[in-house]
């Protein structure tokens, strides 16, 4: 590992790679069914149907990229890559929320979407500032 990976703490790495297990568990998921994706509300989707399918692998396909490469910099990234990462799964999650309160699907998901983009917003701080210490020196 490199001096700069050295510099981010082993609490990012867990959490990080908490995201990344869980956006590779449900990229996965997608793959065998479109009923994850559209877990809130099916009425009028044909589950079986060519298109929810392809909706579900092109959903699944995000997230499993998305998992993946923060497995990635979970591992062996320095504070700029997994700050990287992070605010790419962080831009998703804030529009995941906004696009469940417009729409009108307020609940539970929508809550705990927002408690992690916050803990996201931490690591990516956290992240910067790192940096920023070091490039002092």
């Amino acid at each position: 590992m490199s001096d700069a990976a050295k510099l981010v703490p082993k609490w990012v790495r867990i959490f990080v790679g908490l995201l990344a297990l869980a956006n590779i568990a449900f990229g996965v998921s997608n793959y065998f069914g479109a009923s994850a994706l559209f877990q809130n509300s099916s009425a009028g989707v044909d589950l079986a149907g060519e298109a929810a399918r392809f909706a579900s692998y092109q959903f699944a396909a995000r997230n499993l990229a998305i998992g993946l490469a923060l497995l990635i910099v979970a591992n062996v990234g320095v504070p700029e890559t997994v700050a990287i990462m992070t605010i790419v799964r962080a831009l998703v999650e804030l529009q995941d929320s906004i696009i469940s309160i417009v729409s009108g699907n307020f609940g539970v998901g929508t809550i705990v979407s927002m408690v992690i983009f916050a803990a996201e917003v931490f690591v990516i701080v956290t992240m910067f500032k790192i940096v920023g210490e070091r490039d002092k020196h």
